[in-house]
């Protein structure tokens, strides 16, 4: 937002809501369309890029007992996979900082597959990668554009709460097939 906050850009209430599933190339390509910016898309991801690094690298912690559940969903044999918006530059950094990289089978970014998580095919290109019907397999998201393009796409779903999507709660509770405030809730379920 910094980046349009610089350029006199007026911007909807909703931005980060939208942007949020695009990927870091689907924001750029967003922002510079919608808001008319005069930057390549490459410059764009680079504006982007830079200005949440620190705090991907540096400050974002974990969400509340996800390690512990992790852990104990690894030891009971699924397997945990990442697909996420965030560009590998800071997604792995972060994951790593935080001590959870090496639990996941596999960390994807929406630019390993060329769209974003609002595109149906990407999680059915996941599931194929994993080796799963789609059936078969669980996403969890604090975005409710995700979960609902992941549930359209076959999967389960579970909404996972968020100040980001603190106004979207009664929806996503509507909408996915079960909602979590806390990640020791999954216990419950595996």
């Amino acid at each position: 937002l910094k980046i349009l906050d610089d350029n006199n850009v007026n911007y909807s209430d909703d931005l980060i809501k939208i942007i949020t599933p695009l990927g870091l190339r689907g924001t750029s390509d967003y922002v510079i369309s919608t808001y008319n910016l005069p930057f390549s898309v490459d410059e764009m991801m680079t504006k982007i890029s830079d200005g949440f690094k620190p705090a991907y690298f540096n400050t974002i912690p974990l969400k509340s007992n996800v390690l512990n559940t992790l852990k104990y969903l690894k030891d009971k044999g699924y397997s945990l996979n990442v697909l996420t918006a965030n560009p590998h530059i800071t997604l792995d950094a972060c994951l790593k900082r935080v001590g959870v990289f090496d639990l996941f089978d596999n960390v994807w970014s929406c630019d390993d597959f060329n769209t974003t998580k609002t595109d149906i095919n990407i999680y059915k290109t996941a599931c194929e990668k994993i080796g799963v019907s789609v059936d078969n397999c669980v996403f969890l998201d604090d975005n409710l554009n995700a979960d609902m393009t992941a549930k359209n796409a076959g999967m389960t779903v579970i909404g996972v709460y968020d100040e980001s999507s603190d106004d979207m709660q009664d929806e996503m509770k509507t909408k996915c097939d079960r909602y979590i405030y806390d990640f020791s809730e999954l216990l419950e379920l595996y």
